[in-house]
């Protein structure tokens, strides 16, 4: 139950996670690291992991293969600026969604500021990717890509990109002023993807270009506005592998 000093509810102080729950993973632990340092972030007391787990088991029983949304509420006084003294969470479950086969994207016309610092943190307050979403989906594109203000790559309204070129992965810079998923955080440790900051024509001309989040694992991007990109189903695929093997239960 939502109660009068949810912070969340008055201010848009929270968090959440997007989970393809299958039990204990290396990948769910990867959701865990992120919801912690986001709520040291936002001075948010935030469960321990043991108790985040139980929040999850209790709620899913034994249904595996779901997407799970854990919200983090943050509770305390109404005074905007005090910091919050205790957490309240909410866990929605809903079947996973049908992957599309390839996606067409274009440029959103909302950007994005690198110096933001609510963008590197997952939180509820997600009215700009909504307004990214709807405003693509209005021009019969998938998604958009957001630019920052020096018009560089960061994400898409729910997902992290990747660009092949000349057999290499690379992903924009954390500073350009994106969150890291989960997702790209496998790569990154797997040392798969290179970061570096990407402009418009590294898209353009790519030899492929992906989309990736927790839901929809990999997806390869088809057209991007006007432009035909090639499409790396053994690229893609291999990456979905590796998703798989990391959101593999533990013991």
């Amino acid at each position: 139950m939502i109660t009068q000093n949810n912070r969340t509810l008055l201010f848009g102080e929270g968090l959440f996670e997007t989970i393809h729950w299958r039990g204990v993973t290396k990948k769910l632990i990867l959701h865990y690291e992120r919801l912690k340092t986001s709520a040291d972030f936002l001075s948010m007391p935030c469960p321990s992991f043991d108790e985040f787990l139980n929040h999850l088991m209790e709620s899913t029983k034994d249904n595996l293969d779901k997407n799970v949304k854990y919200c983090l509420f943050s509770k305390g006084d109404g005074v905007y600026y005090n910091k919050p003294c205790d957490y309240e969470y909410q866990i929605i479950i809903r079947d996973m969604p049908q992957k599309p086969t390839s996606v067409l994207l274009t440029y959103s016309p909302f950007k994005k500021h690198s110096k933001d610092p609510v963008i590197y943190h997952k939180t509820m307050n997600y009215t700009f990717n909504i307004l990214v979403k709807r405003e693509a989906i209005k021009r019969g594109f998938y998604d958009a890509i957001v630019l920052n203000e020096c018009d560089m790559i960061t994400e898409c309204s729910s997902s992290n990109i990747i660009v092949l070129k000349d057999s290499r992965l690379f992903t924009p810079s954390r500073d350009s002023g994106l969150l890291f998923g989960t997702c790209l955080q496998v790569f990154l440790n797997h040392q798969l993807v290179n970061v570096k900051g990407l402009h418009p024509r590294d898209l353009e001309e790519s030899d492929g270009v992906f989309l990736v989040n927790s839901i929809m694992g990999v997806l390869p991007v088809s057209r991007l506005n006007e432009n035909l990109l090639p499409v790396e189903d053994n690229v893609c695929h291999y990456l979905n592998k590796i998703l798989i093997e990391e959101n593999t239960p533990i013991g």
